[in-house]
């Protein structure tokens, strides 16, 4: 049980860690930012890429190896569009993260910011509040197939 309040503790504070870097991106991009914006963005999505990862590995232990057994989570319907979901965040955060890893660097003044990242920091916003909603109900057995 001790075991399970650690990871679970864990995952949490990843995933506010994950959630408030998403906001922060959010609020600070602008169809042109500067060099100390760029920067100060390639930061914070570095602070999101890392914990995208803890979340999902946080969460792995969760599902495979510590509380409820894996089978509860396994064939549950609302858990699996959870982890589409999570995919799909993680999967549209490439684009932003190539982004601001190639323009930290800059020496350009004012750095143009492609529509694209902008669309796809706000789709990921509208992901994010989807899954809360999946857990909640998985972690109730809706969805359970078992």
């Amino acid at each position: 049980m001790l075991l399970y309040t650690i990871f679970r503790y864990f995952h949490y504070l990843a995933i506010f860690a994950l959630a408030g870097s998403l906001f922060v991106e959010n609020i600070a991009i602008k169809p042109t930012i500067n060099r100390e914006d760029v920067k100060n963005l390639a930061r914070i999505d570095i602070a999101y890429t890392i914990s995208i990862g803890l979340v999902f590995l946080f969460g792995l232990t969760l599902w495979l190896w510590v509380g409820r057994p894996s089978a509860f989570y396994s064939y549950n319907i609302l858990f699996l569009g959870k982890l589409a979901m999570f995919t799909t965040l993680a999967l549209l955060s490439i684009y932003p993260t190539i982004f601001f890893r190639k323009n930290r660097k800059s020496n350009e003044k004012e750095i143009r910011v492609p529509r694209v990242v902008s669309l796809l920091l706000r789709i990921q916003l509208g992901v994010l509040i989807i899954i809360p909603v999946l857990a909640f109900l998985t972690a109730r057995g809706i969805g359970a197939n078992i």
